[in-house]
Formats: structure tokens, sequence, C-alpha cells
């Protein structure tokens, strides 16, 4: 079993920064890719970053470009995201996943980021 540990969020004026973590234990193996997703109020989740196991090669939203910024770090096992110049509309619940070669995804626990003055 694999459990995923999110820290980091919270408020932020708009054009600040803020750096998302997320923590992975357990049966850590054999997995494809890191993400982070968000999901703002009636909107559906989507994928702002993507690091893949082999390699770290990346892949972000256009809508991030750019402003953020996605890494790991294999010896913690964790992966973070660094968000610079946020905007109001980056203002959503973020969440990790770890995407398993089956296909088989986990997700972190959420945590909110709002961007407001």
């Amino acid at each position: 079993q694999v459990q995923l540990v999110q820290s980091g969020g919270g408020l932020v004026q708009p054009g600040g920064s803020l750096r998302l973590s997320c923590a992975a234990s357990g049966s850590i193996f054999s997995f494809y890719a890191l993400g982070w997703y968000r999901q703002a109020p009636g909107k559906q989740r989507e994928l702002v970053a993507q690091i893949t196991s082999a390699g770290g090669a990346t892949n972000y939203a256009d809508s991030v470009k750019g402003r953020f910024t996605i890494s790991r770090d294999n010896a913690k096992n964790t992966v973070y995201l660094q968000m610079n110049s946020l905007k109001a509309e980056d203002t959503a619940v973020y969440y990790c996943r770890l995407s398993r070669l089956d296909n088989y995804h986990y997700w972190g626990q959420g945590t909110q980021v709002t961007v407001s003055s």
C-alpha cells in the first residue's frame, strides 16, 4: 500500500509564491509518474504538472507553464510543486497523484491553495 501525504498550500496574494510537497511511503516501486492535479469549485479535476519516473520528463498545463515547476527528490520519495506568480485562477484544491505502471493511481489528501488579496 502507498500513502501520499501532502503539505504546503494556504493563502497567498496575487503574484506570490507557494511550494507544495507530497511525500510517498509504503510499497513504492515500478511507478510511472508523479503528478499534481487541481480542482476548483464547480470544475473538473485537471492535470497541473507531471514528472515521469524514468528520465524525469515533465509536462505542464498551458495555464501554468513558466510559472510552476515540478521536481522530485528520489531519496526522500517526495515530489514538489513550486508555484510562482500565482493568480486568482490558480485557487483550487491541489492533489498529488502517483501512477503505477498498471495505470493504478494513488491520491494525496488534497490541500487548499487560495490566491486572494
